[in-house]
């Protein structure tokens, strides 16, 4: 399946909506000249007028009955109006869910006990993923919604308006009908989405009818006609119950540590997919097994911390397999490409949150372009200049005078040892002196080398001198020594005959580097050798290839010596799992110090790895079989038993490290390279802004609304682009001014877009009701139809790309149950709580007409228990899921869900203007 091909919406669907909101429009406003039946109505709302109110911002437009002409010009402006402010909306909720979606980015570093008990430290996401999508997410979708209910309600002295509630329910019926059937028929063919988190789906998905019910139960059985304070706080605290009863099903917490597990259902009539082992003991819930034993507190922690610790390795995981697949699609690409691949494909592959589908549909719609694809050639044009600044080296304006290399070693009978020392940097013209002199260290002057001193001198144009130490040879059998050479007393030749040190110098020309002193080490060619590793363990990556291990023979290097060797397995395993197994023998000639033994490595490209192998040395053994030949086993002389302890003291041995364990370690520029990648598919950059120079340029380009094949060319963008984007720029030009999301961890973008929101949702609260009055519509049927359509057009969008993109429903379903409980809990919630507060500190109640409000509620109510028990019945095997599935389902469901959005409308229509009897 494709991660992320933007998808364009599907323009017939559309026109269908547009068509038929017209429609309802103008069967209205005709069924508003109509005379209705004698009905014996309890509607309170149905013998109101249409005639217009001044708004909250905006003023009545004079005169108030014009001529046709003129209602027709006002209702274009308005309708223009309308459709513009929406469009504000929508951007400005682009940098509102930008900031949620940095808020709710935040991470941290938590310790994870794996079950052998190593600890390991990794990040996670400090917002849980349902509270998160319950609480900011839901608030950021829902925002202009419940804004438009609270506001209409402060500014209207804190009377109830019909706007606002009409809105929410409308907006409710439109995402769980029209959305949802749209998402359902999305799906490309032969694909099918169902919803992860089923637990979370059934809280969220309860709620929200019982958002309704509940609303229902306020407006006409507790107090008809009449808000309460303790119903509006009620209602406003289901918000925070909702949030954690969906917290508490996501992570299996209180209750459900209780319940026994082991459920069967009929696979013909199972909502549930049950396992499919010999011992069915679990269900398929979010994706996890369940067991089916009790679990207590301390189990169930650890459970968790279990699964965290799985998630974190499954995502590394993925990372890994998509550089190895990469890798092999594009062996000639280097490294930094793949590194820039693999991170669009990660992002575009990875489950995304609700927020970023909005920010991608709302930019794209814009003419903002694909954001995945600017982000990522942005990282790497970053990345490259980073490159070119680091290739560029400060030049050396001083010499610098030091040994190279620091460590020499000579056998005894070498005669002498020559040292190198070196000029770098600085003006090579320049004559420098410099002066040496030997050190005893183990080594003594005049027994083991000749004490030497002088003075170097670098000519103009010489870089490179040597010093020559002569070393003393004897017949005695000793240990291996060393002494030391050391410089000093630097001298810059400033003129012919001025030589000055460099302290006397306005600036220095040159000075002493590092090292200063030069270690030499005298090998000793009296004895056979010992023969040994250079330690006892050894740390390599996987990515090495082949490993060189040098044996090192000391204390002599007398003979021919030859010295066995193998391979032995540890947690490693040879045969080319992770190591070639190899053996052998190395052969030492005469005065010969050090020898390589090769193994190769094998690389398995894991991102933590620590196995080991050993290598080990057999007994070394002279060629010269005189040398080592066994005295006869008798009583020995006196001259005898000394050319025995002689020819034992002569014998090759091995040292102290005979045996190395080689450790395999994870490749650490692997390693880097997959943490380096997590990071970077953040979402949080993508969406997110760290300068306001950065947003004001953002909202003047132009980009192009890419495919996700590449063509290998840069797209222009089309005609389209260009008109969205020059449609839009104000907006865009005007809401850079936003704080960046990176101030304050996005919450000052939160802020400052949450109250620009309230204000053009103030505006459009004020257009849509003189709109509706200057055509003929009741503020309720406008609001069903036409404000509810135009704050959910942005959702549609984002739900359509969810629906494609992701691979499972719950960002195109399950946050559309949220939300709409999230607007009542909080849009009603609030506004009435507020009101109710006020009218009982002047003594009086706060009334709210039930009418037409309640009969919506019902009616969606109905209608929205049928669409989610059509949404678990597809669940079923032969269907598969929520979304997609078999072509006559598909069409079958989209139909049926179309279909009850435009019987919603109908008839709340008709009982607005009371041709069907309401309550």
């Amino acid at each position: 399946m494709e991660g992320s091909r933007p998808v364009k919406l599907g323009s017939s669907a559309y026109l269908w909506l547009g068509l038929v909101s017209v429609a309802v429009a103008f069967l209205c406003a005709e069924a508003r000249t109509t005379p209705s039946p004698v009905l014996n109505s309890r509607n309170g709302t149905c013998e109101g007028n249409t005639k217009c109110q001044p708004g909250i911002i905006l003023p009545i437009w004079y005169p108030e009955d014009p001529s046709m002409g003129d209602k027709i010009a006002r209702v274009i402006v308005y309708f223009v109006a309308l459709i513009y402010m929406f469009l504000g909306v929508s951007i400005i909720a682009d940098r509102f869910m930008a900031a949620i979606e940095v808020i709710t980015s935040q991470e941290k570093e938590i310790v994870i006990k794996r079950p052998n008990g190593e600890t390991t430290t990794t990040t996670i996401r400090v917002w849980n993923e349902t509270v998160s999508n319950l609480t900011l997410m839901a608030l950021g979708s829902s925002t202009p919604e419940i804004l438009l209910s609270v506001i209409e309600v402060c500014g209207h002295e804190f009377k109830s308006g019909e706007i606002g509630p009409s809105t929410i329910v409308g907006s409710a019926a439109f995402n769980m009908f029209v959305i949802v059937g749209l998402c359902v028929s999305v799906i490309p063919q032969g694909e099918v989405r169902k919803v992860k988190h089923l637990r979370v789906f059934f809280i969220t998905a309860g709620w929200s009818v019982f958002a309704y019910i509940w609303l229902y139960m306020i407006l006409a059985v507790f107090s008809p006609n009449v808000v309460q304070i303790w119903e509006g706080l009620l209602t406003l605290a289901f918000f925070p119950i909702c949030v954690i009863l969906a917290w508490v099903a996501d992570r299996r917490l209180l209750f459900y540590k209780f319940m026994h597990k082991k459920y069967r259902t009929d696979k013909h009539r199972a909502v549930i997919i049950e396992t499919e082992t010999e011992r069915s003991k679990g269900i398929e819930m979010d994706g996890k097994m369940v067991n089916s034993h009790f679990v207590d507190g301390a189990a169930a922690s650890n459970l968790i911390g279990l699964i965290e610790g799985q998630e974190v390795d499954e995502s590394r995981r993925d990372m890994i397999r998509i550089l190895k697949d990469l890798k092999q699609k594009h062996p000639e690409k280097e490294l930094d490409q793949l590194v820039e691949m693999a991170n669009y494909y990660a992002l575009s592959h990875q489950q995304k949150s609700r927020a970023f589908y909005r920010i991608q549909a709302t930019r794209m719609m814009t003419g903002a372009g694909n954001i995945l694809k600017k982000h990522v050639a942005e990282q790497a044009k970053r990345s490259a200049s980073v490159q070119e600044v680091h290739v560029e080296e400060p030049e050396e304006y001083v010499s610098r005078i030091a040994f190279e290399p620091a460590v020499y070693q000579c056998l005894e009978n070498c005669g002498a040892a020559l040292l190198t020392i070196v000029r770098k940097g600085g003006d090579i013209n320049k004559t420098i002196y410099v002066d040496y002199k030997t050190e005893d260290g183990s080594a003594n002057a005049g027994a083991d080398y000749e004490f030497t001193e002088g003075t170097v001198v670098f000519k103009p144009g010489e870089t490179i001198k040597e010093i020559s130490i002569g070393i003393i040879d004897d017949d005695i059998f000793e240990e291996d020594e060393h002494f030391f050479v050391r410089i000093g007393n630097l001298r810059v030749l400033e003129t012919e005959d001025e030589v000055l040190s460099p302290n006397s110098l306005p600036y220095p020309k040159a000075m002493l580097g590092f090292p200063t002193v030069a270690t030499v080490t005298i090998l000793d060619d009296d004895h056979s050798g010992i023969f040994t590793f250079e330690s006892n363990s050894v740390h390599v990556s996987e990515s090495i290839g082949v490993m060189e291990v040098k044996v090192l023979r000391t204390s002599g290097a007398r003979g021919t010596v030859i010295v066995p060797y193998r391979s032995m397995e540890g947690l490693a395993k040879g045969g080319g799992e992770d190591f070639e197994d190899t053996y052998g023998e190395l052969e030492f000639k005469n005065d010969e110090t050090c020898k390589v033994i090769q193994v190769k490595i094998i690389d398995d490209e894991e991102y933590e790895k620590n196995k080991n192998f050993f290598l080990e040395l057999a007994e070394p053994r002279m060629v010269d079989m005189s040398l080592q030949k066994d005295v006869p086993d008798r009583k020995l002389s006196s001259d005898e038993e000394e050319a025995k302890r002689i020819a034992e003291m002569g014998k090759p041995v091995l040292g102290e490290h005979s045996k190395l364990e080689v450790i395999i370690e994870e490749s650490y520029e692997f390693k880097s390279t997959v943490d380096k990648l997590i990071k970077k598919t953040n979402l949080a950059l993508v969406v997110g802004t760290n300068s306001w120079r950065e947003q004001f340029m953002e909202a003047i380009t132009v980009s192009a609304d890419e495919d996700e094949e590449d063509t290998g060319e840069e797209r222009l963008p089309s005609c389209f682009d260009y008109v969205m984007h020059f449609l839009t720029v104000f907006w865009k030009v005007l809401f850079a001014c936003v704080p960046p999301t990176d101030y304050l961890n996005g919450w000052a973008c939160f802020t400052v877009s949450i109250v620009i929101i309230g204000l053009l949702t103030a505006v459009i609260g004020d257009l849509a009701s003189h709109f509706g009055c200057t055509i003929g519509l009741k503020d309720s049927v406008t609001a069903v139809v036409f404000v509810a359509l135009g704050t959910s057009v942005p959702d549609t969008f984002a739900s359509k790309v969810a629906a494609v993109q992701d691979t499972y429903a719950d960002a195109a379903i399950g946050n559309v149950t949220g939300s709409n409980a999230v607007n009542v809990f909080l849009g009603i919630g609030v506004a009435w709580s507020v009101a109710a507060i006020y009218w009982h500190m002047k003594g009086k109640p706060f009334v709210v007409e039930a009418g037409s409000l309640a009969f919506s509620v019902t009616l969606f109510t109905i209608f929205a228990f049928l669409a989610i028990s059509v949404l678990l019945y597809r669940r079923r095997a032969h269907i598969g899921g929520e979304l997609g599935g078999p072509r006559g389902h598909r069409l079958a469901t989209t139909a049926f869900l179309f279909s009850l959005w435009f019987l919603y409308i109908l008839f709340s229509s008709l009982e607005a203007y009371c041709h069907i009897e309401g309550f």
